[in-house]
């Protein structure tokens, strides 16, 4: 199977992936649940350590709060303009009676990770913009999202038709980001 070329379908995963753009100007449109659903169930099918799912999601789609958390993230004001926000949060209550302090500290939040990259792909193979956020004040998104103190939020999401054309930014060579031993 390694060996074999890529199919359509396999191909349609690569062209997603070379499509997809950090979009941080949206239009106006809403996001209703028929294009919604698709994405947080690609989240929900996301690996996940001992597949418990350490992770929850947050649909914000309010105005206030999306407002409070652009301000949360330092004024990333597009994240108020989005018409939905996810907010990602590691859970690791729900896997630290199996795997002690590396479920709490590292597979949590790997989990969160892993289900905001599905989310994110699976956008953008909707035709939505999105843009990963991970710089913001814990404890303000936490407060704003009414989460638990155990939660720790790891990524916002917003999400929403394209109001830009990002141009495609360069990456690091293979050769220099690849290290085979």
């Amino acid at each position: 199977m390694g060996d074999q070329p890529a199919t359509i379908e396999t191909r349609g995963l690569f062209d997603v992936i070379a499509r997809r753009r950090s979009v941080r100007a949206f239009a106006g449109d809403p996001i209703d649940e028929r294009r919604l659903r698709p994405v947080l169930e690609a989240a929900n099918a996301a690996p996940s350590a001992g597949n418990l799912q350490a992770y929850e999601i947050y649909v914000i789609r309010g105005r206030e709060r999306r407002a409070q958390l652009a301000e949360a993230a330092l004024g990333q004001d597009f994240l108020a303009t989005a018409p939905v926000v996810l907010a990602f949060c590691a859970n690791p209550r729900r896997n630290r009676a199996r795997y002690g302090d590396r479920g709490r500290e590292l597979y949590a939040v790997q989990d969160a990770t892993i289900a905001c990259a599905f989310a994110m792909l699976a956008a953008s193979a909707l035709g939505l913009g999105s843009v990963w956020v991970g710089a913001f004040r814990d404890e303000e998104v936490r407060r704003i999202l009414g989460a638990p103190p155990h939660e720790r939020p790891v990524a916002l999401l917003p999400l929403g038709v394209a109001a830009e054309a990002p141009e495609r930014v360069p990456r690091r060579p293979l050769a220099d980001l690849v290290h085979t031993l």
